[in-house]
């Protein structure tokens, strides 16, 4: 029995897809260079699997035993690895099928298929039913995050990896043991300039829980695309943001005419709630917010009736989360409550200061999206020639897509400067012309981070000064 092969399989199979750890050890179980894609290897890698489970059928010592010892923990994970691979294209498709279907669950008689293999090996009935509920889950949190957040930066890389653990935990085999239907009370606070995607983030967690499978009815108990539903907080005054979040019954105020259902109501409990610009609600609202999250129940305005809320809780703001909680417009008990797990989305400057080619890739994504089908057209050279190398996109991925698609109608895009402070047209004047001291770049970078973090340890961290060092900047004169 190859035991060395087996356990390399059960570290793969645990191992972020969007890792660098998982294109190295699939690298070193099927023998392949550095130059070799993770595409190029999983055939080899699949072949040499299969082969490998043949051989212990054909000695009959296969033993699912999941509590056993390394080595049959390991051949438990293999050969979940071997049936997830023969079924990926059939769930794939179903995520199609089920995104044109809307909010009816598909039947996917595949999926009956593929827990009868996994009894027929020797999985209990219920374990393979939570494991094709697991498989689904895998697909779509692997399609939505490489399917909407693209981009080849050191910056976005990290963002899918750290969304892949968002939906997994970071060691996919707690997740699958003892927290695949406990993910409720891990919520998540996205951070990040306007424009940068923060909702697409969001919508590839939400998008990617736990639905389990009805084996009677062949089908998922739910659709997935259910599961996420989202809120903008700005554009609601604060006399109607509970009613939007917490729903009303009818009479319960001047112009309540009917009964009204809010967006806790409306979360089922394999989904997640987004709400959007959480920055932006005030301190009452906050607490109500908070009870819920502490309590998972809510009553509707007008109502003492205590409702259930089963969902997962994604929070996103374009603001200096720090400096709110430093002046006391942000609670931190509130704050504790949301940050289980803290992502920030990079903005496009920063992508395309990492990666250049990533303007280009992005510009194809989108062109992709808004026509359909790739076109060659000449886009990303226009862009170049208007606007410059060096613009800063304020507007992030939203201003590109928009800049795409005016040169699509006018030919010719200008940039939005106006977006830009007065500090930021200097600062980007004087890099231009060269009249920047080494010493005044460093002192601005330093004061950016502070303001953003305002921890000089933090500015340490990410400049690799001393924090003294970091504090002198940071207090300089200008």
């Amino acid at each position: 029995m190859n035991n060395e092969f087996f356990g390399m399989v059960a570290e793969a199979a645990f191992s972020n897809p969007f890792s660098e750890k998982r294109v190295e050890i699939d690298r070193k179980i099927v023998g392949a260079s550095e130059s070799a894609g993770w595409d190029e290897m999983l055939h080899p890698l699949l072949e040499k699997l299969a082969e490998n489970i043949r051989a212990l059928e054909q000695a009959g010592e296969i033993v699912i035993d999941r509590d056993g010892g390394e080595e049959a923990r390991a051949i438990g994970v293999s050969i979940l690895f071997h049936v997830f691979h023969r079924y990926m294209n059939p769930f794939d498709a179903l995520i199609e099928e089920q995104i044109a279907a809307g909010d009816e669950s598909c039947r996917a008689p595949f999926a009956f298929q593929c827990l009868e293999e996994l009894v027929r090996f020797g999985f209990s009935r219920s374990e393979a039913c939570r494991y094709v509920g697991i498989f689904y889950q895998i697909r779509r949190a692997y399609y939505f995050i490489s399917k909407d957040l693209v981009g080849d930066s050191p910056g976005m890389k990290r963002l899918r990896s750290q969304l892949w653990d968002n939906v997994f935990t970071h060691d996919i085999a707690w997740y699958e043991r003892c927290l695949w239907n406990r993910m409720e009370d891990f919520s998540t606070l996205l951070l990040g300039e306007t424009g940068t995607g923060k909702g697409a983030a969001a919508a590839a967690i939400g998008r990617s829980g736990f639905i389990p499978f009805n084996p009677n009815a062949q089908k998922f108990e739910e659709s997935f695309t259910r599961a996420f539903v989202s809120i903008n907080l700005s554009q609601y005054p604060e006399t109607l943001i509970e009613s939007e979040l917490f729903g009303h019954r009818k009479g319960a105020f001047t112009g309540a005419i009917e009964k009204h259902d809010g967006i806790f109501s409306r979360c089922s409990p394999y989904g997640a709630i987004f709400l959007d610009e959480i920055g932006d609600v005030s301190v009452p609202v906050q607490i109500k917010l908070l009870q819920v999250l502490q309590e998972r129940t809510f009553s509707p305005v007008g109502s003492h009736d205590k409702l259930r809320f089963k969902g997962r809780v994604i929070a996103a703001t374009n603001k200096p989360v720090d400096a709110l909680r430093r002046e006391g417009k942000f609670r931190d008990d509130f704050y504790y409550r949301l940050c289980s797990d803290i992502i920030t989305v990079p903005p496009l400057r920063q992508r395309i200061r990492e990666t250049p080619r990533e303007l280009e890739m992005l510009a194809a994504h989108l062109l992709n999206r808004i026509c359909g089908h790739g076109q060659p057209f000449p886009v990303v050279a226009k862009l170049k020639e208007c606007v410059g190398k060096n613009y800063a996109w304020p507007g992030n991925v939203r201003e590109l897509e928009q800049a795409i698609r005016r040169i699509m109608i006018t030919g010719i895009y200008a940039g939005d400067f106006a977006a830009e402070t007065e500090e930021e047209v200097a600062l980007s004047h004087a890099v231009e012309t060269g009249n920047l001291t080494a010493k005044e770049l460093v002192e601005k970078y330093c004061r950016d981070l502070y303001e953003k973090y305002g921890n000089y340890g933090e500015v340490a961290r990410r400049t690799g000064l001393d924090w003294r060092t970091v504090k002198r900047n940071v207090q300089a004169e200008t």
